[in-house]
């Protein structure tokens, strides 16, 4: 019975994983950021601990409630928790984009830091980070979160270098539009921490108030099990791949950027930030 710790799991990838590969009979061990969250979902079934990548503590206790009921093994770790803050770069503040950074990055990499040396003693072990097709693509709009997820991947593809012959893989799943509530809570944040009266882009701000607002899925939106099904493989491939690309889009952008100039790949990706 594979140990798996999983991060963000109150909704959407995060919750349908941690309830997927419980079924699946995996012994999960899912986390929130919030207290209701975790009561939710231990109702639920779930075993679940609060887990804030913010707080240094948190971290370790979480990790250590764990490692307390599987004898010290943890075999996967899926780094999921994340949000998405919506602005030009020219009206992120530098507070705004480092909270983005604190949960995106820097706590994904500091308890995958803390993971590390149990999977080293045992020889074995998954790392696998949710990305994004925007960590490798950038859009328009979206660069506080494109930033991380840049960064993101290439922590994740120097840890791959640095683990060779360790016996923990490094795996990065990258999916386009799924089903969640991303843009909600990315709204939440536009509007908390984008001045959206005096700035130079107002106009295409009220654009970006429409998308964020919409209801129903955007174009190849699919649900969360698209990733589940990717998750899986990264788990049990004997030799799993450095990257599982989830959705058409994905897929799509991946192929453009081997053929397309720099050019060319801005004139797409304009189009389809809009």
């Amino acid at each position: 019975m594979k140990h798996i710790l999983i991060t963000g799991c109150s909704s959407g990838i995060g919750y349908t994983c941690a309830h997927g590969l419980q079924k699946l009979g995996y012994s999960v061990f899912a986390t929130c950021r919030r207290d209701e969250d975790v009561k939710r979902l231990q109702d639920e079934g779930l075993n679940v601990c609060k887990l804030d990548l913010c707080d240094t503590n948190s971290m370790h206790e979480a990790l250590t409630w764990m490692l307390s009921q599987t004898s010290g093994r943890i075999d996967v770790l899926f780094n999921n928790a994340a949000f998405g803050q919506p602005g030009a770069v020219e009206d992120l503040k530098r507070d705004v984009l480092r909270e983005q950074f604190e949960t995106n990055v820097f706590g994904t990499q500091e308890l995958t830091n803390l993971v590390l040396p149990y999977m080293r003693k045992q020889k074995s072990g998954r790392i696998i980070y949710n990305s994004s097709i925007l960590g490798f693509v950038a859009m328009s709009y979206r660069g506080a979160y494109n930033a991380s997820k840049f960064a993101i991947e290439g922590l994740a593809d120097t840890l791959r270098l640095e683990l060779h012959k360790s016996g923990v893989e490094v795996v990065l799943i990258e999916p386009g539009p799924i089903r969640s509530a991303f843009r909600k809570n990315a709204l939440a944040k536009f509007l908390a921490n984008i001045d959206q009266e005096n700035s130079a882009h107002k106009e295409i701000y009220e654009k970006t108030l429409a998308r964020l607002q919409k209801t129903g899925d955007a174009p190849f939106t699919l649900g969360a099990e698209a990733v589940l099904e990717a998750l899986l493989m990264a788990i049990e491939a004997k030799k799993p791949k450095a990257r599982y690309a989830v959705t058409f889009p994905t897929k799509l952008f991946a192929w453009l950027k081997r053929f397309f100039s720099t050019k060319l790949m801005d004139y797409v990706a304009r189009k389809s930030s809009e």
